[in-house]
């Protein structure tokens, strides 16, 4: 199938070089050999066990189930997490399987998946993926090729046809919520439109939890298209839309490029970062302005 109306799993590994010349692996932490380890974010710890409360431990970390079953005071005891987990979140909108230059919008979201899995892998992250569709179980995250094969497979798969089941990004952010751990990445492949549609309060909630990234795959026609009658065919079915007066082409923009300094501007207020990508443009330049958000976990 042609690779700039469907990805391929050979396109997507292909990325890989790309991803480590532009994203150098995260250092690891003086007095600790071995892979790079994970920067601990807000609490960025995995509960271990309790104990009994001993003076000096911290309130904050009081076990009350433990507590109220024995009567006597309990406290947790975390230890790191060594292996941060990279989630891959992908929006399937049926708009996102467009495209005037080089390739559909679909084919872009699915290489700036194939990216960030990549970029986690060289960070020594455990990579997951998850899609809006109730029929597609997440890809529970997994170290090393273990966990990104299965990713690249269902980003072809999810990026070779629209969703057809009726669940969106939505559905998918919901289930994130539940499994997102303190101290994760979250990366977002997302149509400006879809971000928009979901619940400021959604988003402020996962950023909150997580280092959120959205990424959002642009065709240069959706933005500026040109000032003149336009003829579309879409499943057999001819339509002409006029742009060539004020008006409509005031409204179209506003629908496209309105649309999407909207998208950007939720995720930036919710905490997160977000970037626009075009089409034709290299599927790692998000890589060059990408930087850590710090997570405020409760």
């Amino acid at each position: 199938m042609n690779d700039a109306i469907a990805p391929s799993l050979s396109m997507l590994l292909a990325l890989r070089g790309e991803a480590a010349a532009r994203r150098p692996p995260r250092r690891a932490r003086e007095g600790v050999s071995g892979p790079a380890l994970s920067p601990l974010r807000g609490r960025g710890m995995e509960y271990a066990e309790s104990r009994e409360y001993a003076a000096g431990d911290d309130a904050r970390h009081m076990d009350w189930r433990v507590t109220a079953r024995t009567g006597r005071p309990h406290t947790k005891l975390f230890q790191p997490e060594r292996e941060r987990a990279s989630w891959i979140v992908a929006d399937r909108a049926s708009s996102l399987y467009f495209g005037t230059r080089e390739r559909y919008k679909s084919v872009q979201a699915a290489r700036l998946g194939a990216v960030a899995a990549w970029a986690a892998l060289n960070d020594g992250d455990r990579i997951g993926a998850m899609c809006g569709s109730a029929s597609e179980p997440p890809r529970m995250p997994a170290g090393g090729m273990r966990g990104v094969l299965p990713v690249m497979e269902a980003l072809v798969r999810w990026y070779s046809a629209p969703a057809n089941d009726g669940h969106g990004l939505d559905h998918a952010l919901r289930q994130m919520r539940r499994l997102v751990r303190p101290g994760s990445r979250v990366v977002v492949l997302a149509e400006a439109a879809s971000v928009v549609a979901i619940d400021a309060a959604r988003w402020r909630a996962l950023a909150k939890a997580s280092e959120l990234h959205v990424l959002l795959p642009v065709d240069a026609f959706e933005q500026s298209p040109p000032r003149r009658r336009l003829r579309f065919l879409s499943a057999g079915a001819r339509s002409e839309l006029d742009l060539s007066g004020s008006p409509a082409y005031g409204r179209w923009k506003e629908a496209f490029a309105g649309t999407l300094q909207q998208a950007l501007a939720t995720i930036r207020d919710a905490g997160g970062e977000a970037q626009a990508i075009m089409t034709d443009a290299p599927a790692t330049d998000w890589l060059a302005g990408f930087r850590a958000i710090q997570a405020e976990v409760a």
